[in-house]
């Protein structure tokens, strides 16, 4: 049901002033004094390691800023090379390296994160930079045409770094370029990006360490006297590792952990084993950090790979393990300590791709019927479920859902914490990759409940948080796993609500489908509350689809047929939306006089409710349909007190929203230093939360 959406802005702004830099500064915008601006960003891992040589490469790219040419666009620099030889390392350490030159701050993505299927949803990769640079999530425009002139607005005449990660086509890197040319652009790829056209691009090819350098770089990682005093063993192993920086982080810390045996003896063995098994040294020296783990810590590093999110942390392993917090910590520590995780801090692990394909072969070989690994899936699958399902009923109250909470998946497996509503959905936003990667996992092992169950608090995360790909992507499974499952209620509910971001994306025609199929299957339903309700809720997603469209009449017959469901159940709270969102169609089609009388009626039995969200937003629906036939001394106390409402829920859309009535009113009651007071107002809250402004706050 419509409880459910957010409450959006009817016309939302296209571009036309945007903060500057900052740095100890104030901002004016028409006189009005600003708020400090945020931090300057940096979103770059702490350098943990050593950084070797590079001298070459470093150079060429010094030499191309140098060259730049004003005026031709943001210089990109393209670091090509194979997987595990240091790329994403040696853009991290040019980009802290120039962080004077390039006071803006550094913005990441890595376009593995979002990849699905082998491509990239670019708008969400867009929206990734732009809450990097101070833009709140409600602000961020829902198509990729509006995201893109807001990504032109934020970073237009900026001196910043951006490091895209794992490109595989010049395409996906194009839209992200900032607007202007006195910005770097570091990308990486294992392949040439032909298609970077119309960019001033330069390609640096990153090839493996030269042995010198492999060599000073493995006695930077291990401090053992036995590399100087063995340096054949020493050039024996690092050539092993095939200069790639990967390989030989692991070599070191293996070498580490055997200190009493002689280097010669140790890399003997390695060259057994790449003549006796005829595997790649890499291989051996990869199998034999894996062979000095712990039985727990092996197990997790064999399973680490079923992880659906880049990132690797202590619950979500310990889920994995079927064990406890403490545990699962030594574990990962474990294998951290064994150079198998790279760790990031409060970010957790990641887990590079050559080690990852690794780990999955030392499943196989221990596990060559997938037991082991099908247990831990199920057992994640449960967990996560479990988490977002408990985040969801914290975050939104109770509302119209179809699967249980889960039982607890062991237990010694610890549950998350939350505290409350902020820290629920903050845990769903930060786990949105692994949460969205559950949905496809379970959809791809056959397990339909989970999948479509798991939509249900994605919808909460959803609408607070507008990843357009992974919530279609999503949806369309969770509707065909319901299909598959053969439960009518979750079939017509996926649907419902995958037609909201496919309207929202301008996919009208796309969402009308969905509809189609959910209001026939609604036909299906049963009479008992529970269905109605459903049926009711079906009915009231195609009056919103035609409010979209501008087909009010049809909209108004959606809106009252969901209403008279609604009355025959006796839910109260279905019959005051409804009614809300007649008046508000009325008001949008020009029917003042009859926006007033349903907006009237919602706004009473809000009250009478205690719904205080409902109670803001029809007080404020009504109070502008006043203001528009000229009952003003009745429009100003219900305008401001839907104020107080935004402000009370931290709505800082809904705030300026809300000032920009009051402004309008305030200037027709004949106070108009009184109505500037409101529209600077808007005008600070709108630069602090890094939104655009309409032309109305600018002027």
């Amino acid at each position: 049901m419509a409880e459910e959406t957010r409450n959006s802005l009817d016309g939302r702004a296209e571009v036309v002033v945007q903060a500057s830099r900052i740095g100890e500064l104030h901002q004016h915008l028409h006189g009005v004094e600003m708020s400090p601006a945020a931090p300057v960003p940096f979103q770059l891992p702490p350098a943990l390691r050593r950084f070797e040589n590079r001298c070459a490469e470093q150079e060429r790219i010094t030499r191309a800023i140098e060259d730049h040419a004003p005026g031709t666009g943001p210089l990109v620099v393209a670091l090509t090379g194979m997987g595990g030889v240091g790329k994403t390392a040696l853009g991290f350490h040019v980009a802290r390296r120039l962080t004077d030159r390039y006071p803006d701050g550094v913005l990441y993505v890595d376009l593995d994160d979002l990849r699905r299927d082998g491509s990239v949803e670019v708008a969400d990769a867009v929206g990734e930079l732009l809450t990097g640079l101070g833009l709140s999530p409600e602000w961020l425009e829902r198509s990729f045409a509006g995201r893109t002139k807001q990504l032109w607005t934020r970073t237009r005449g900026k001196r910043m770094v951006l490091v895209v990660d794992n490109a595989r086509f010049g395409s996906e890197v194009t839209p992200l370029l900032p607007a202007s040319d006195r910005s770097l652009v570091i990308v990486t790829s294992q392949g040439a990006l032909y298609d970077l056209d119309g960019t001033a691009a330069v390609e640096v090819t990153v090839d493996p360490l030269h042995m010198d350098d492999a060599v000073r770089l493995l006695t930077h990682l291990v401090d053992d006297p036995r590399l100087a005093g063995e340096p054949e063993a020493t050039s024996r192993l690092a050539e092993g590792c095939g200069g790639l920086p990967a390989a030989l982080q692991v070599a070191g810390q293996w070498v580490r952990r055997y200190r009493r045996r002689s280097l010669s003896r140790l890399v003997d063995e390695l060259t057994a084993e790449l003549h006796g098994k005829g595997i790649p040294m890499v291989e051996a020296v990869w199998d034999a950090a894996y062979a000095s783990l712990t039985a727990k810590a092996a197990r997790l590093y064999r399973l680490l790979p079923e992880l659906p999110g880049p990132r690797i942390e202590e619950l979500s392993a310990a889920a994995l393990l079927l064990c406890g917090l403490d545990e699962a910590a030594d574990a990962l520590e474990e294998l951290e300590s064994a150079g198998l995780l790279d760790g990031r801090g409060e970010d957790g692990w990641r887990m590079h791709d050559l080690l990852r394909g690794h780990a999955e072969r030392c499943a196989r070989r221990v596990d060559p019927i997938a037991e082991e690994r099908e247990g831990a899936r199920r057992a994640l699958i449960t967990w996560y479920r479990r988490q977002a399902a408990r985040a969801d009923l914290l975050a939104a109250g109770p509302r119209m859902t179809f699967a249980e909470v889960p039982d607890s998946v062991g237990e010694e497996t610890p549950d998350v914490s939350f505290p409350g509503k902020t820290e629920a959905l903050r845990w769903l936003e930060s786990q949105r990759l692994a949460l969205y990667g559950c949905v496809r996992l379970a959809f791809e092992v056959g397990r339909d409940k989970d999948a479509w169950a798991l939509c249900e608090p994605l919808w909460t995360h959803f609408l607070d948080h507008p990843h357009y790909a992974d919530v279609m992507d999503a949806f369309r499974m969770g509707a065909e796993a319901a299909d598959r499952a053969e439960f009518l209620p979750a079939m017509i509910r996926m649907r419902c609500q995958l037609a909201r971001p496919l309207w929202e994306q301008g996919r009208h025609e796309d969402a009308a489908e969905q509809l189609r199929h959910a209001l026939g299957a609604a036909q299906s339903l049963g009479d008992s509350p529970a269905e109605r309700k459903l049926r009711a809720s079906t009915v009231e997603f195609c009056g919103l689809l035609k409010s979209e469209t501008g087909d009010w009449t049809g909209a108004v017959a959606d809106f009252e047929t969901a209403r008279t469901i609604h009355r025959e159940i006796d839910n109260g709270y279905g019959v005051l939306l409804q009614t809300y969102l007649l008046g508000r169609t009325a008001l949008r089609r020009g029917a003042h006089h009859e926006a007033i009388g349903h907006l009237e009626q919602a706004y009473a039995s809000a009250v009478e409710q205690r719904r205080e969200r409902m109670t803001s937003r029809a007080g404020f629906e009504l109070g502008r349909a006043l203001r528009l036939v000229g009952r003003l001394e009745e429009a100003h106390p219900l305008v401001s007190a839907a104020l107080d409402g935004a402000r009370a829920r931290g709505s800082r859309m809904d705030e300026v929203r809300v000032l920009e009535e009051l402004a309008l009113l305030t200037d027709v009651q004949g106070d108009p230093s009184g109505a500037e007071v409101h529209r600077a107002t808007a005008r600070r809250l709108v630069a602090e939360a890094g939104g655009l402004l309409s032309d109305s706050q600018s002027s």
